[in-house]
């Protein structure tokens, strides 16, 4: 599995806006590329799978209209997220999946590459809690079969995020 370091993505002109962020920021962080299989079922799991790393460490980044106004869910590929417990981790009452298309004109990204980093608008994040069981978790560096590894504290500083119990088994 071919890996970069911070310093070889940060040389280039070929960063996403997500490692921009993150090189910008000062944030330690690696990057693994995979060849992405168009037909597989889930960009998680393929993720996983492609990097050789648990499901349980690799997070989905998804978008919820939560009351109207759209939030981030950073959750693990091995389970689904809860939108009830969505809404009450951002003081809402309900929380249902938002459209596909307004998720990548806002966040800037293609679905299964949005990344919680270097969003074009930033949102609203909570990142489940469970992120905080790891030294380092896989998140979306910004398109298909790009991700990038680094610390949950990381994350959750860059993004403003809430952690809260979000995801289910």
């Amino acid at each position: 599995m071919p890996k970069k370091s911070k310093k070889q993505q940060s040389g280039g002109s070929g960063g996403t806006p997500a490692t921009v962020a993150l090189t910008t920021a000062g944030v330690d962080f690696t990057i693994h590329s995979y060849d992405h299989d168009p037909a597989h079922p889930s960009y998680g799991e393929e993720a996983a799978e492609a990097m050789g790393v648990s499901p349980d460490r690799v997070f989905k980044t998804l978008v919820a209209d939560v009351d109207g106004a759209l939030t981030v869910a950073v959750v693990p590929v091995a389970g689904s997220l809860d939108l009830k417990a969505l809404a009450t981790a951002v003081g809402g009452k309900r929380a249902a999946m938002a459209d596909p298309a307004l998720a990548e004109r806002t966040t800037g990204y293609v679905r299964g590459g949005i990344s919680p980093l270097g969003q074009r608008r930033k949102l609203p994040t909570v990142l489940d809690a469970s992120a905080s069981d790891h030294a380092t978790i896989c998140v979306s560096a910004g398109r298909r079969g790009l991700e990038v590894e680094l610390a949950p504290t990381a994350l959750a500083s860059l993004t403003n995020a809430t952690l809260a119990p979000i995801g289910r088994a």
